[in-house]
């Protein structure tokens, strides 16, 4: 079933008949609109829209195959390769389904082993540098964990919250200020991921949260908010929030 899209983007990369615009695209120049993809994915699921769903996978699907593409066409991979590597290491990391183990055995621990064996034995190895700023944080912190480097309970991370925060008022000069931020932010994910909670998934919420707050504030005032003063802003904000 795939052959029909995959005969679509070799057409569309045709360096003589092809897309003016698809055939000078790279992998660099892609990669904002995979991303951008993925992304409309996770929101269709997020708004339980089936038909939108399908859409958006197969746009994301299109992504993959103009990488592939893009790789066959500068002699590195073919969308068979891809396929048959996922393929491949779907099979080597559930020994228990397709290799008569009798144990399940841990998924990173699997994926451990894959990295010692490939030459890359750091526990942060493999953590996508194009991941949610969050995110990112979050997987580099529960990797750091596995390995024994974290904070025994909830107390000291809440500590090292307020000593971060205590930095940034510090702060003296716009760089500082940069930094410190940067920790303080660090340190509430590492705060979210030891009450279990997902901190990009918790911040998504609040921001829909606001956002649905500031709508009901704006729906509710008579003339520019810029015009109002901040008591009065906070009036409508409280009375906005009683309604959520």
């Amino acid at each position: 079933m795939i052959a029909p899209l995959l005969e679509v983007m070799r057409r569309l990369r045709d360096p003589e008949t092809g897309c003016e615009w698809d055939t000078v695209q790279t992998f660099e120049t892609i990669a904002p609109y995979t991303i951008e993809e993925a992304y409309e994915v996770a929101d269709a699921i997020q708004r339980k829209d089936v038909d939108a769903l399908k859409d958006e996978l197969g746009d994301l699907l299109l992504q993959v195959v103009f990488h592939s593409q893009i790789a066959s066409d500068e002699g590195h991979f073919t969308f068979k390769d891809v396929v048959d590597n996922i393929c491949e290491k779907m099979i080597r990391r559930h020994p228990h389904i397709f290799g008569g183990a009798e144990e399940t055995p841990g998924w990173e621990q699997i994926k451990a082993k894959e990295r010692a064996e490939s030459g890359n034995p750091s526990a942060l190895d493999g953590v996508a540098l194009a991941l949610p700023a969050l995110l990112r944080a979050q997987k580099i912190q529960k990797r750091a964990a596995r390995v024994g480097f974290d904070w025994p309970d909830k107390a000291p991370v809440k500590a090292k919250l307020l000593e971060e925060l205590d930095e940034v008022e510090q702060a003296e000069s716009q760089e500082e200020i940069h930094e410190e931020i940067g920790d303080l932010i660090f340190s509430a994910v590492n705060l979210a991921r030891h009450y279990g909670v997902d901190a990009e998934e918790a911040l998504s919420d609040a921001t829909r949260k606001f956002s649905l707050r500031f709508n009901k504030v704006e729906n509710s005032v008579s003339r520019d908010m810029k015009d109002m003063a901040i008591d009065e802003l906070e009036e409508e904000w409280q009375k906005a929030k009683s309604l959520t």
